[in-house]
């Protein structure tokens, strides 16, 4: 028997309107739903990003109300870097 895990990515839109894909483990495959629009699809690697690009795209959701890091992305793949870094010191 396969062992089954369940996880959810949660974000709000600018209404207010709250919207949650539920990631779904089974083995190595993950079977992701919307249950705003009843979008399905399956991931092996990185559902929880995929999960996150739904909602941006069909959603505008991009609220995280966990607060966590990942919601709230550099724009460019450099400036992560340069943040880390620090101010630069002439």
């Amino acid at each position: 028997m396969t062992q089954t895990d369940t996880g959810s990515v949660c974000r709000w839109d600018q209404h207010g309107r709250r919207h949650v894909v539920r990631v779904r483990r089974t083995g190595t495959q993950r079977t992701l739903r919307c249950e705003t629009c009843d979008w399905r699809t399956t991931a092996r690697f990185l559902p929880g990003l995929k999960a996150e690009e739904h909602l941006l795209r069909a959603h505008q959701a991009t609220v995280d109300p966990a607060g966590s890091p990942s919601a709230s992305r550099p724009a460019t793949p450099g400036s992560a870097v340069r943040a880390a870094a620090g101010p630069r010191r002439t």
